[in-house]
């Protein structure tokens, strides 16, 4: 017997003794007054066990039908072995119109050994950091490394934006690796569809926060990726750890649950392919996640520029100083500047070379697009072999292979040798001159 029927006989008990009334009784059970006489009369005439449900022990006229469960099996086994039970259900209903609760599906996957029931969550030892409270305000990024296509293409990172209000996903994209162009090309896609966030929230990655002795960045303390940021007008902030960014950390292990067992089913087996088809997933992933903001504003706002204007923002930065015959080099190549005037103004200017694996170099002096040319840089005669720039890399080569020589520093005499005999310093040749030639095994 449960607590609630032991409760249900000691009262019970009182009613037939005559030490509570039925209304009374009827109260501390939270039944009835004609539910507490039926079962007074089925006490008088089965004792206690009239009290418990006729119903106990046999099966339920609400359950599932035996053939409908065993149809939605047979399809899990068949396509979604390796699928979550929450997602298994949301798939039966989607594609093939069967329609279960999710603890039904849990209860028959446990049952059929398809899912093993996952151990309560831990204690949380992190507070709990409250939403910010208008969409756009702050939006979470991160890169996740992944095997998203399961072996059918090589490995790649899954670039995450994720706002932080709503938890919406706001723009996704498949690169070979996290680097500082594929951030900022999705900035710019995030950008033209949303308009300019108020901040981003990222890791300590060497793209967003410059390291001790690291010398590629733009300026004192600042990467390529945060003097965009600064230039747009937005905040970037680091983490200093992952559960800070928990919300995007967590969005990463649904993608890697949710995102690759899509594409499965999609079939999609390129990351050109998959990248055109995230929108579609974008839109019915925040269907099913995203939450209300506390507030109704969007705190993006329009980007004012024009295209070329962002996209020159949102390129590497190369600084230079440009020669008394307005030229610079970068990369291997000559830029000489085209200007109709002497350009006296320009000789000896810092210029900045702006580059961008999608659009033309550009060199830019205060604020100005400079018109230039550009060539290969020459190469010494020297320096050409079989057609190469070698910069002496080659001769450096052949001759470390060299045999060593014999040593000549004034302090060390050379060591006279014969063939077939030991060698003999030459200022103990004279005492040795009376013994016989060793000859060498």
């Amino acid at each position: 017997m449960t607590a609630k029927d032991v409760l249900r006989s000691q009262v019970m008990a009182q009613v037939v003794e005559g030490k509570l009334d039925q209304e009374s009784a009827a109260g501390r059970l939270g039944i009835s007054t004609r539910q507490v006489k039926r079962l007074k009369r089925r006490m008088l005439d089965e004792g206690n066990a009239g009290l418990l449900s006729k119903s106990r022990g046999k099966p339920s006229n609400r359950r599932t039908p035996q053939e409908k469960l065993s149809k939605a099996l047979d399809l899990i086994r068949a396509h979604y072995a390796d699928f979550g039970p929450t997602l298994a259900c949301e798939k039966l209903d989607e594609l093939h119109e069967i329609r279960l609760s999710v603890e039904t599906v849990r209860k028959a996957m446990i049952a059929a050994q398809l899912w093993k029931p996952r151990r309560g969550a831990t204690a949380r030892t992190h507070a709990m950091r409250e939403r910010r409270a208008r969409r756009g305000e702050l939006i979470q990024i991160d890169g996740s490394p992944h095997d998203w296509f399961e072996g059918r293409a090589p490995r790649c990172s899954l670039l995450v934006f994720i706002d932080d209000a709503t938890s919406e996903l706001m723009a996704l994209r498949f690169v070979d690796a996290e680097t500082t162009l594929g951030y900022m090309s999705l900035l710019e896609e995030h950008i033209r569809n949303h308009g300019l966030p108020a901040a981003l929230y990222s890791d300590r990655h060497s793209i967003f926060r410059i390291s001790t002795g690291d010398k590629s960045g733009v300026g004192e303390g600042q990467t390529q990726f945060a003097r965009a940021l600064e230039q747009l007008g937005i905040e970037g902030i680091q983490a200093n750890s992952p559960q800070a960014k928990g919300r995007v950390e967590r969005a990463n292990q649904t993608l890697q649950d949710r995102l690759v067992k899509e594409m499965r089913l999609q079939g999609i087996s390129s990351q050109q392919a998959a990248n055109a088809w995230l929108p579609q997933f974008i839109r019915a992933f925040n269907r099913r996640f995203a939450v209300t903001a506390v507030l109704p504003e969007d705190a993006h706002v329009p980007y004012g520029g024009t295209e070329a204007a962002l996209r020159r923002i949102l390129s590497v930065h190369i600084p230079r100083r440009l020669s008394s015959n307005l030229s610079c080099q970068f990369n291997g190549l000559l830029y000489q500047i085209q200007i109709a005037d002497q350009g006296r103004a320009l000789r000896g200017a810092s210029v900045t070379i702006v580059t961008h694996p999608e659009s033309a170099t550009e060199v830019v002096w205060q604020g100005r697009v400079l018109q230039h040319t550009c060539s290969s840089k020459p190469i010494k005669q020297h320096e050409a072999i079989d057609g190469k720039d070698i910069n002496g890399k080659v001769e450096q080569a052949l001759a470390r292979r060299q045999p060593p020589q014999p040593i000549g520093h004034p302090w060390k005499k050379r060591m006279e040798t014969q063939p077939g005999t030991v060698p003999v310093r030459a200022e103990f040749a004279h005492t040795k001159s009376h013994l016989a030639p060793v000859t060498n095994p």
